[in-house]
């Protein structure tokens, strides 16, 4: 029941976006028999990059990427057409009331309505040699990269739930985990902080509280960083890897193309029908 995208259709409705969001949208659109196309360049969406999922009625306990393809699964039970790419342009006809998605490879797609759901990429410190060493010790990613360090020393930037099970799930390899948070305590879920203690106790987890890093320092590979306060008597901190997990920052740069007004953090502004400022424009 599924197609591929066809350049030829007016479809009803065009899905930027393979995540849970997008993929949620198109079972639903699917189900109302609308003529629908989901599109996108990262199948199943950050949700891929998570271990494990507790919180999701239904199942105890599924990793990222079963819960991904579990609905990305259901979706397809139903007639959609599915595209994947990149999507680098969105147009608007006022007059024919229509989007024009055009993916990088020049492939232009034409719906009645547009609904957004591209979600958030992860929040970069700032600070200098971050960027010159992303991949190279800096990263956002402890399952997809964090295999890489067994028995090394690693730091996890940030003091979230998200941060927290980050370090929990590097402890599977890492010799030692340091938290390294700005603020006075990290404010993990309940159930991840007691994991976080019973971790703390075995010496595979220490928390650097009321700490920035302020510097990325390495030659071919990251050495450490350097905080804005002494760890025991010394600024530079001595790190195999070091994992940001400090919040994302919504991809919505698509949506400012046409028109759609963002709030101060850059995020999509909706209704209480999930619409935009501009008809026909959705963002979830």
């Amino acid at each position: 029941m599924v197609g591929k995208g066809n350049p030829k259709q007016l479809y009803d409705l065009i899905i930027i976006g393979t995540g849970v969001s997008g993929w949620g949208a198109a079972m639903y659109a699917g189900r109302m028999q609308l003529k629908t196309l989901i599109v996108g360049d990262l199948p199943g969406g950050t949700i891929m990059l998570t271990d494990d999922v507790e919180n999701y009625p239904g199942f105890k306990k599924l990793t990222g990427p079963e819960l991904a393809q579990n609905i990305e699964e259901h979706a397809k039970e139903y007639a959609i057409d599915v595209e994947d790419g990149f999507v680098s342009d969105i147009g608007r006809d006022e007059k024919k009331k229509t989007f024009s998605v055009t993916l990088k490879n020049g492939t232009t797609f034409k719906s009645k309505t547009v609904l957004l759901a591209t979600g958030t990429k992860p929040r970069k410190l700032g600070v200098p040699g971050e960027d010159s060493y992303f991949g190279k010790g800096v990263h956002t990613c402890a399952l997809c990269d964090g295999a890489f360090y067994k028995d090394k020393i690693i730091g996890v930037v940030g003091g979230s739930d998200s941060a927290a099970k980050e370090a929990l799930l590097l402890t599977q390899w890492g010799k030692k985990v340091y938290i390294i948070y700005r603020g006075e305590h990290i404010h993990p879920e309940p159930v991840n902080m007691t994991r976080i203690e019973k971790k703390i106790k075995e010496g595979k987890i220490e928390i650097l509280n009321n700490t920035n890093v302020v510097e990325v320092k390495g030659q071919k590979y990251i050495t450490g960083v350097v905080l804005d306060k002494p760890y025991k008597g010394k600024k530079e901190f001595v790190l195999d890897a070091v994992f940001v997990e400090i919040g994302h920052i919504a991809l919505s740069d698509l949506a400012h193309k046409v028109g759609v007004v963002l709030n101060k953090k850059g995020e999509i502004i909706i209704d209480r029908n999930a619409q935009t400022n501009i008809p026909g424009f959705y963002a979830a």
